[in-house]
Parts: C-alpha cells; sequence; structure tokens
C-alpha cells in the first residue's frame, strides 16, 4: 500500500475510534489498524461505559435500534468485604434515568459498532494486522511498519492507542516498562443468568442496572478490588491486584477468583450461573505521574497507552474517547496550518489539561504513593475485618447496652490500625491523597 494517509491510528479501542470518526467526519484520510480479527477481539474491561463521552461523538445513539448496551445503571454499590460478611454503601436514585448516567456493556459489542461509525464515516479499517514499530525520518514520525507484505505505511500523523502495553510508546522511548506496583491483573468471568433471576436478585426492573464493587478480605491482602456488574443476560464479575503483590503472593489470578465466587454474599447472586467467557487483562494504575508526553513530531498517544485511567474511580473508556477525540481536533487543526511539529499538536496536551481527564487524576496524584507506602494488608485485610466486626457488634441485640457496644466497635477499629494515633495519621494521608 504505496498511498500516504492523513493520520494512521494503531488501535481500534475506545481512543482509537473516537479520533478515526472524529477525523473522518471532517474529511480526513484515515486509516484504522488493529490487531485483533475485529474491534474488541483482545479486549476486555470491567463492563461500565459513559453516556455523555459516547453522546458526544454519537450524539442519537440511544435513539438507534439496538445499541451497545447492556442495561442503564441506576445504583451503585461499594461493598466492604469480612471473611463471610460484607458492609455496605450504595446509592440508586432513579435520576440517574433522565438522563441516562452509565450502562453496562460488552467490550467486544460495543468496540464493534463504534469503530463502524468511524468506517461509516469514512475511515479505512484493516484490522488482523500487527504494527511492529514506528517509521521515522530523524525525530519525526512519518508512518507504521506492520506485519503484511508490503506493509509499511505513511502519515501526517500516527495516532497511538495499542492499550497498556503499548509498543509503540515504547518504540518512541515515552512508555517505559512499568514497575509492578504501577499496574494492576484484573481477571474477569461472564456468568450467564436468566434475565428474571437477575432482576430478582438484585431488585431491578426491566433495562434497569447495578454495579457492585468490593475491596477487602477478597483480595488476600493484597492492593486490589473487585466488580460485579448485571448484564442483560449476565453478570461480569471480576478482580483486580496489583501486579507486584500478585507476585508475592504466589497466588493464581483465576484462584483468587474462584475464592471471590465462594464468598456468601457473591455465591447467593451468581448462584446457578454458567461461565462463558474467562479473560484477564493488564490495567494501568500509576496514576497522575505516570502520564507520559502526550504527543510529539508527528504523533499523539491516547487512552490506556497514555496512561489515562482513573483507577480510584474504575473509569477507563470515557477517558480514552475523550482523549482520542481532543487528539483528533489537535490533528483536524495542524492539517489545516500544514504543520505537524511538536509545536502544533501540543494543542492536544494542552487541550486535555483542562479536561476532567486531567483534573480527576491530579486531584488523586497522591493515591499510589499512598498504596505503595502503606502496608495492603492494613487497608485491604485488616481494617475492612475490624469494621465488619465492629458492625457486628453494633448490630446484635445481646443485653449489652449501645454505649458499651460503641465502645467495643472503635476499640476494634483502632487495634485493626494500632492505635489512635496510627488511625489519625492513617486518615490524614487519605485525605491528603485524595485531594490532590
Amino acid at each position: 500500500m504505496n498511498e500516504k494517509f492523513d493520520c494512521i491510528v494503531v488501535g481500534a479501542g475506545p481512543a482509537g475510534s473516537a479520533a478515526a470518526l472524529a477525523m473522518a467526519r471532517e474529511g480526513l484520510k484515515v486509516i484504522l489498524l488493529e490487531r485483533g480479527e475485529y474491534p474488541g477481539a483482545k479486549n476486555v474491561f470491567g463492563g461500565v461505559l459513559y453516556r455523555q463521552q459516547i453522546e458526544e461523538m454519537v450524539p442519537d445513539f440511544l435513539q438507534e435500534k439496538n445499541p451497545p448496551i447492556e442495561r442503564y445503571i441506576v445504583e451503585q454499590r461499594l461493598w466492604m468485604m469480612g471473611k463471610e460478611s460484607a458492609v455496605t454503601f450504595g446509592h440508586r436514585n432513579e435520576a440517574y434515568k433522565n438522563p441516562y448516567n452509565c450502562f453496562t456493556g460488552i467490550r467486544a459489542k460495543f468496540d464493534q459498532w463504534f469503530a463502524e461509525k468511524a468506517v461509516a464515516a469514512g475511515a479505512l479499517p484493516v484490522y488482523e494486522t500487527v504494527v511492529l514499530d514506528l517509521i521515522r525520518e530523524g525525530d519525526r514520525v512519518v508512518g507504521v511498519r506492520t506485519d503484511r507484505e508490503d506493509g509499511d505505511l505513511y502519515a501526517d500523523v500516527v495516532v497511538i492507542a495499542d492499550g497498556v502495553n503499548s509498543l509503540l510508546g515504547k518504540s518512541l522511548g515515552v512508555h517505559r516498562e512499568w514497575n509492578p506496583d504501577e499496574v494492576s491483573l484484573a481477571v474477569k468471568e461472564i456468568i450467564m443468568l436468566p434475565k428474571e433471576k437477575i432482576e430478582d436478585r438484585f431488585g431491578l426492573e426491566g433495562d434497569e442496572g447495578v454495579t457492585i464493587e468490593f475491596m477487602g478480605e477478597t483480595s488476600k491482602g493484597m492492593a486490589g478490588m473487585g466488580f460485579m456488574y448485571t448484564n442483560k443476560e449476565s453478570i461480569s464479575l471480576g478482580i483486580g491486584v496489583m501486579v507486584g503483590h500478585l507476585r508475592k503472593s504466589g497466588l493464581k489470578p483465576h484462584d483468587l477468583l474462584e475464592e471471590v465466587k465462594r464468598h456468601p454474599s457473591i455465591r447467593k447472586l451468581i448462584q446457578g450461573g454458567e461461565v462463558k467467557e474467562y479473560a484477564a487483562h493488564l490495567i494501568p494504575e500509576g496514576g497522575y505521574h505516570s502520564i507520559p508526553p502526550l504527543s510529539g513530531n508527528g504523533w499523539c498517544i491516547t487512552g490506556d497507552a497514555a496512561q489515562l485511567v482513573n483507577f480510584v474511580h474504575r473509569e477507563g473508556t470515557n477517558l480514552a474517547m475523550v482523549s482520542g477525540r481532543l487528539a483528533a481536533e489537535a490533528i483536524i487543526e495542524a492539517k489545516q496550518r500544514g504543520d505537524f511539529s511538536a509545536a502544533s499538536l501540543k494543542r492536544y496536551d494542552d487541550a486535555i489539561r483542562s479536561t476532567f481527564v486531567m483534573n480527576d487524576l491530579k486531584k488523586y496524584k497522591g493515591m499510589h504513593a499512598l498504596l505503595k507506602e502503606q502496608d495492603p494488608k492494613l487497608l485491604f485485610e485488616q481494617l475492612p475485618k475490624a469494621v465488619n466486626e465492629a458492625a457486628y457488634e453494633m448490630f446484635l441485640v445481646n443485653g449489652i447496652s449501645k454505649a458499651e457496644k460503641q465502645k467495643k466497635a472503635v476499640k476494634i477499629i483502632k487495634q485493626a490500625a494500632g492505635g489512635s494515633m496510627n488511625l489519625v495519621k492513617l486518615g490524614m494521608k487519605g485525605w491528603r491523597a485524595i485531594n490532590g
């Protein structure tokens, strides 16, 4: 293929397809490369999609006959897990229906649908193609080298959207190998259940959905979170833990998930279900301080490849779509000027730093250091266990006065933290970590 493109997009996930769609709509000559058999074939995520960011790209998607969504989320729950117990927090609100806030989704369905929008706008799809390296002239990126015969492709700009391990980012030198405490390994199962059972067990009506995220003894003392999301006729159940902690534990990810499934609070919700799919995926969790330069001479980097994941709120697809769209807008302007230099494409960096994407990541910039410095057993085992024991004491009616019960509950939590001062210090560290 000897023709030159305005832009080569590497990766047809949410970031890459958003970039390709925005540029194709403006008449740019765009080629969309994907290593999988189809978009989404190689991609895994927890399962939540966000209305606003999809609507910014496809305004009428909810009016389509079969939009790529499973259930409309009306309730979000957080469980702090003991060995056979859970302290629960949550919020349910009918207001999340007007307008919808977020949805559960299946990545293989969503990615195909979204990439098709880009193709319909004029992007050229080339799938089952591995990009091996960038082609450079001096310090300028001018194309990519693929595994196809005569597979060198040339363009004014390359959008790098090749995921958490970003081979192209490493080739540029802006994406180093992750430290074990900067990335989590998430394992996930899709468990088939009849629609009626899902609605009955989770208290749902029609297409309503619920998300449950949990932490505590389910991660076996490692820094990590689990999730359980309702789809139309299945449950997405998974858990992600820091790679460094997983290595030290010697536990196999699949065995960890099997332990999760045996917890009474979870077992009863998935009982009778049939596992349809199992997958594992790395999640970048380095946060604000791990974000690389986002553009340079002839290139932009987006989505997971750029560490744009808010691991505190478990958000990634929405950040990816925003980054893809903003990269495209910078390239469209660069095309109008005929200038694809680093100075010209820096508009992308500047734009993303003014959005919620960078503001949210900056707000939580201290979280990674907190998780790195603090003993994970304290945060993810001892304190959740103590909170559950304290709750048990408070709700147990056994002739002991409520004042005595309150004293006992407070004592349990203080002891787990190593004393009152340690508890106060931990609280102060946590407050600073979530407030930039």
